[in-house]
């Protein structure tokens, strides 16, 4: 059975005030110094145009004004499920439910067999498919690694084919163009049984990296969005700010920027189709200040992540979040500790959708398919907290104290283990 759609939301860094600044202070940053955009977009321009936007083409900046940004968000679904093929593990997305899964676009991964580092290949992709699969705690399945062997034009539709060869849970991938989310919706969609079938039961959804930070729409990334929109494919709305690098220092400064750019996409997504299912993106991470490298494993990130959770709860939106990015190249002992802090943050924060927790490398370079197994395990562990402790009549074991009492042998305590154990059985098996 599944580990996953257990409530968190036992750790919360921000007070209600201060989510509730931290929100002004991004509403204010869209409304005052705007949004920039790459080339490629004037259909955008022209949709948020005649929502009620400014745009000033010199400096090339959208003013989002407050009043729109709050209409249009309010709009995308509080709560809304992602398929699984077998039904098993579906994933009922808002509140505080929380599921951990895969994810990245590593390039390489620590080979099984001889233990150097190579390529990673389509073969990759189904067989972490196949060991996710298998996992009591990895929820769903997010593409891990580049296909090298696959030319990049037909990298979506083989790597959603190669991911559902391996797994019936729901799969999510990193779309690479929006002509690519069309083949796989088509190719999806006769697994479904039609088109109408599909958009009713989403099996499959995309992440895109739509907001370039600090404060740019991406040209690919929004035309993947927009696209997943009239598709009815669920879609998260991403940015990715680093800390003292693409975002100010500090986390408060770089949470008001997370806010501000994920509010942003979401109203052009809701502004494309009002309803559409979406997930609130913010990853923010640390810059390492001697490299300008990325830092997915520090305990700030965990912390981040859970006020993140707290400002999409705000706006009502379920979160898209990440956990178990170690700068460690094998896994080891800083593998270790760094994805248990962050997976437990993420956890105990009540993250709706947490992927990267399992089997990332090298700040999201590298993947190892032990590495997945070991991160189940960290998974399982973070999800056991949020099941808390049972106090009831069986639980309190009040039988067992009086039975064995001061002093008493051992031998009493396992017969009655073992008379509890059969009562608990007993009565599932008639309940």
């Amino acid at each position: 059975m599944s580990s996953g759609g257990h409530s968190g939301g036992l750790y919360q860094p921000l007070s209600k005030a201060e989510v509730e600044l931290l929100h002004d202070k991004a509403l204010e940053v869209l409304e005052k110094i705007g949004i920039t955009y790459e080339d490629g977009l004037e259909d955008m321009l022209d949709l948020v145009s005649e929502a009620g936007c400014r745009i000033d083409k010199t400096r090339r900046r959208i003013y989002f004004p407050r009043d729109l940004v709050l209409k249009t968000v309010a709009r995308a679904p509080g709560e809304f499920t992602l398929y699984s093929r077998d039904g098993q593990n579906d994933l009922h997305l808002g509140q505080d439910r929380v599921y951990c899964g895969t994810g990245g676009t590593a390039i390489r991964i620590v080979d099984l067999e001889t233990g150097e580092v190579r390529q990673t290949m389509l073969q990759d992709l189904t067989n972490v498919a196949r060991i996710t699969q298998e996992m009591e705690h990895i929820h769903f399945f997010q593409h891990c690694c580049v296909p090298h062997d696959v030319p990049v034009e037909h990298y979506d539709i083989n790597g959603l084919f190669a991911a559902m060869m391996g797994t019936t849970k729901h799969c999510m991938l990193g779309c690479n163009s929006d002509a690519g989310l069309r083949e796989a919706f088509k190719m999806v969609a006769q697994i479904a049984g039609g088109d109408a079938q599909l958009r009713a039961r989403p099996l499959f959804s995309i992440s895109a990296c739509m907001l370039i930070s600090p404060l740019k729409f991406c040209t690919q990334s929004t035309k993947n969005v927009r696209q997943a929109a009239k598709l009815g494919v669920p879609t998260t709305v991403t940015s990715a700010p680093m800390s003292g690098s693409t975002s100010p220092m500090t986390m408060a400064g770089t949470l008001i920027q997370t806010h501000a750019e994920v509010m942003a996409g979401i109203s052009v997504h809701q502004l494309t189709v009002p309803g559409a299912p979406v997930l609130y993106g913010g990853l923010p991470a640390m810059a390492d200040m001697k490299t300008l490298g990325y830092q997915g494993g520090s305990v700030e990130v965990g912390m981040m992540m859970a006020a993140i959770h707290q400002l999409a709860r705000h706006i009502r939106v379920p979160n898209y979040s990440s956990s178990g990015l170690s700068d460690s190249k094998i896994p080891d002992t800083q593998a270790g500790w760094e994805k248990a802090f962050t997976t437990a943050l993420n956890v105990m924060g009540g993250c709706n959708y947490v992927h990267h927790a399992a089997g990332m490398l090298e700040s999201m370079l590298c993947i190892a398919y032990e590495q997945y197994i070991i991160d189940d395990e960290i998974i399982g562990q973070a999800c056991r907290m949020l099941e808390g402790i049972p106090i009831d009549d069986d639980h309190m074991a009040m039988e067992a104290i009086a039975e064995v009492g001061p002093g008493g042998a051992l031998s009493g305590v396992r017969a009655h283990a073992q008379a509890h154990a059969q009562r608990v059985f007993r009565r599932q098996r008639f309940e």
